[in-house]
């Protein structure tokens, strides 16, 4: 799984370099060192990150809303605010750019870890989080699709089949994993792998289990599939990611 790329614009070198640290041990490829809206939309234009977080505050007449107001524009990429000014009329101009996440300085490692997971998870589902739209719903693709995926979320720890998934939905296999990849930006296969890496992650640091209770638990066909695809998601191997996180807290 290709890795999640985030962009930095941040004015501040000390905590450009603290965040980008810690998130280069969260196993995200980072952006850094950008201190100015016109430098973040050029290395926006071209590397197209999956997440920005900007500063409002920043180096030159344009500020964080400015690039807030770039990016809504775009409706791409989710970006976060990183400030220390939460006065009525900042706050105004934020709201008008409707950001997905805000942090307020100073924070803790565990604010800016969150916020990000929340951040990402919620822009992966935005289309077929239909509640969250201001835009009429002309189609039921969005509903259909998100009852498959709480069905998944509810049974990530069975062996669950594209073909069943499809049957949830009446739609022929081909034509509904169309649509879930285009609106989810993966296929069945892959979400599905996400989930139950995600869900092993939790076993992982949360239980006493053994990596192969936790691969028997979520149903790979063996201790060493699950070794595998945990590795390749998170960068490390189980027992690597628990002893990391241990060091973390």
């Amino acid at each position: 799984m290709k890795r999640k790329t985030i962009l930095i614009v941040e004015d501040e070198f000390l905590i450009a370099k603290d965040i980008e640290g810690l998130l280069l041990e969260e196993g995200y490829e980072v952006i850094a060192f950008i201190t100015s809206v016109d430098e973040a939309i050029q290395i926006i234009e071209q590397k197209t990150p999956d997440l920005v977080i900007t500063d409002i505050t920043l180096i030159g007449e344009k500020d964080g809303v400015d690039l807030g107001r770039y990016l809504i524009s775009k409706d791409t990429i989710p970006f976060i605010y990183l400030t220390s000014h939460t006065d009525k009329i900042m706050m105004e101009r934020v709201k008008e750019t409707r950001p997905y996440g805000f942090i307020v300085k100073p924070f803790k490692d565990v604010d800016v870890k969150t916020t990000i997971d929340i951040v990402l998870n919620n822009f992966k589902h935005r289309k077929i989080d239909v509640v969250r739209s201001n835009e009429e719903v002309n189609s039921d693709i969005p509903f259909v699709l998100k009852k498959v995926v709480n069905y998944i979320n509810d049974n990530v720890n069975e062996k669950i089949k594209v073909e069943d998934l499809a049957r949830l939905t009446k739609w022929q296999s081909q034509h509904f994993q169309r649509l879930f990849s285009k609106y989810l930006g993966l296929t069945p296969n892959q979400y599905i792998l996400n989930r139950k890496i995600e869900k092993g992650i939790s076993l992982l640091i949360e239980t006493d289990m053994t990596v192969a209770e936790i691969s028997f638990e979520l149903g790979f066909q063996s201790t060493s599939n699950f070794f595998i695809a945990f590795k390749k998601h998170t960068g490390k191997t189980p027992n690597n990611y628990k002893k990391w996180y241990k060091t973390t807290q």
